[in-house]
């Protein structure tokens, strides 16, 4: 085996401009036909791209991408496997090929006619085992979390915690917030619900809305929408701003330079405080998506309601998405305002 890469941002400019040129043009003009792609997508894609190409300088002695055949891309998928990649991380980086050779199927019919996708839905990736058991942090584990942080004095990181809880939002999605919401004014709704003896009653919803956020979604836009959340976390949002003092970054969530000039935060920066100090807190593995797998389990598990609420909190289609990855039981209420009650 030559040289490659153990992540994917290791895989330079001037690496990618060892590889063969033809490859690198079929690369930048496939990136550029795939305009739906958002910002982080693209990122994805050309990592995954140039993760390939380097393989097949290395190891297919950097023949063009017209000429792989199908056998040669299974041994950079069991390559893939035996770096110990998660089976998501292998599949996302089959399907990104995949995509690319379809575009050259479609568009390059008339100059490559013989040219057939060297990725088939044959090819399975291997179960490698390298998965992290879905483990939601109970609502126990959620409030001692808070109240660690609380008494730290991580007002911080105490606010982040929970606003992507309580809107079960992803990390993507909680950079994007702005500052500004702790002057938005408090919603109350009336809402009827069904208690625990099966009558119908009418209670209040109290909760806060933010500014319009980019979610994830299957365009350059994705999916817009506002997220809700609770007055325990406008509170908490209060703090963090008298405790950060004034500055001119609109964002919610900063780090500071040494000059004391504040920035969006980045998702590294979110990553480092879950594995780091979360972790340590918790006393298991924390990830920033461990926020919105919890509050999806929480509100149907242990606060009884329908997993349509999480599904309606959480943003997702249809409900068969959140029942397919989080535990979940069900009942009838189905708005995702009783999140709030």
């Amino acid at each position: 085996m030559g040289q490659i890469a153990k992540r994917s941002d290791d895989i330079t400019d001037e690496m990618w401009k060892q590889v063969n040129p033809f490859n690198q043009r079929m690369v930048k003009e496939f990136l550029e036909y795939k305009v739906e792609l958002s910002e982080k997508s693209k990122i994805q894609y050309i990592s995954g791209l140039r993760i390939f190409f380097w393989w097949v300088k290395e190891n297919l002695d950097d023949k063009k991408c017209i000429d792989i055949k199908k056998k040669e891309f299974v041994r950079y998928l069991n390559w893939l496997t035996n770096r110990g990649l998660s089976e998501s991380a292998i599949k996302i980086k089959k399907s990104i090929v995949s995509s690319f050779c379809n575009y050259i199927t479609e568009y390059y019919e008339d100059e490559y006619p013989s040219f057939r996708s060297f990725v088939t839905s044959s090819m399975k990736v291997v179960k490698t085992g390298y998965v992290h058991e879905k483990q939601p942090l109970t609502p126990e584990e959620y409030q001692k979390l808070c109240d660690d942080l609380r008494e730290l004095g991580e007002w911080q990181k105490l606010c982040w915690v929970m606003f992507s809880y309580r809107t079960g939002c992803r990390r993507a999605e909680s950079r994007q917030l702005l500052k500004e919401v702790v002057d938005y004014p408090v919603i109350e709704k009336n809402i009827k619900v069904v208690d625990e003896d099966g009558k119908e009653k009418e209670v209040t919803s109290r909760y806060y809305m933010t500014h319009m956020i980019r979610c994830k979604g299957p365009s350059v836009i994705g999916k817009q929408r506002k997220l809700k959340f609770s007055e325990d976390v406008m509170d908490a949002l209060k703090k963090w701003i008298e405790v950060r003092g004034e500055d001119d970054c609109p964002y919610m969530f900063v780090v500071k330079d040494k000059n004391g000039v504040a920035r969006q935060v980045s998702d590294n920066t979110l990553n480092e405080w879950c594995s780091g100090l979360f972790t340590k807190l918790v006393g298991r593995r924390v990830h920033p998506h461990l926020f919105r797998e919890s509050i999806a389990t929480n509100l149907v598990v242990y606060e009884h309601k329908s997993s349509k609420v999480a599904q309606k909190l959480l943003g997702h289609e249809s409900v068969e998405t959140t029942d397919k990855h989080y535990v979940i039981l069900d009942n009838e209420s189905d708005e995702s305002d009783e999140a709030f009650i």
